[in-house]
C-alpha cells in the first residue's frame, strides 16, 4: 500500500466533521448526479479579531473515498480563514496531507473546491424548485436527477474525468 493510499484510510477510519451543521450561515454544494458524485458544504462563521472568519465547517459525501478524505481535511484547515482566505484556496491546498492527488482522483479535489467556492457564495447554486433547506443530500440529489432543468439552490456541475 502506497502512502497516499494509507492516509486515505487513516481518515477515512476517524473522519472529521461529517454530516449536516443545522446553524450553518452557507451552504454549498455541488456534483454530478450522472456519476455520483456530490458533496455539500456547511460553514458557520465568528467574528475574531474584527474579521469574519469561519469557525466550523462540515460535510456529506456521495463520492468515492479520496473525496471523503479529501474533505474531511478541508473542513479542519478551514477553520480560523476569513471568507477571502478560504476563496483562495484550491483543490491542492484544500487536499492537505494527501498532497498531490493522482490523475484520476483530480476531482475529488475539485469537488471539495466547488463546495467550498459555492458556500462561499461565488457561484449561484441551484436546485430543484420543490427542494427545502431541510432535504438531505441524498434527497436532493434524487431531486436533481429527475428534474435537472429546474433552478434554485443546488448547482450541479458536471466533473471532466
Amino acid at each position: 500500500m502506497n502512502e497516499f493510499e494509507e492516509i486515505v484510510r487513516e481518515t477515512l477510519a476517524n473522519p472529521q466533521n461529517q454530516g449536516e451543521m443545522e446553524d450553518a450561515d452557507s451552504v454549498g454544494t455541488v456534483g454530478s448526479p450522472d456519476c455520483g458524485d456530490m458533496l455539500r458544504m456547511w460553514l458557520k462563521f465568528k467574528q475574531q479579531d474584527g474579521k469574519k472568519v469561519i469557525d466550523k465547517a462540515s460535510f456529506q459525501s456521495f463520492g468515492c473515498q479520496t473525496a471523503i478524505a479529501v474533505a474531511s481535511m478541508a473542513t479542519e484547515m478551514l477553520k480560523g480563514k476569513t471568507a477571502e482566505e478560504a476563496e483562495q484556496m484550491g483543490a491542492e491546498e484544500l487536499s492537505g496531507d494527501l498532497g498531490a492527488l493522482p490523475p484520476m482522483k483530480i476531482h475529488c479535489g475539485q469537488l471539495v473546491e466547488g463546495a467550498l467556492k459555492n458556500a462561499l457564495g461565488n457561484e449561484p447554486a441551484q436546485t430543484p424548485a420543490d427542494d427545502t433547506d431541510t432535504n438531505t443530500l441524498a434527497q436532493s440529489m434524487s431531486l436533481a436527477q429527475s428534474k435537472p432543468k429546474q433552478s434554485g439552490k443546488i448547482k450541479i456541475i458536471k466533473l471532466d474525468q
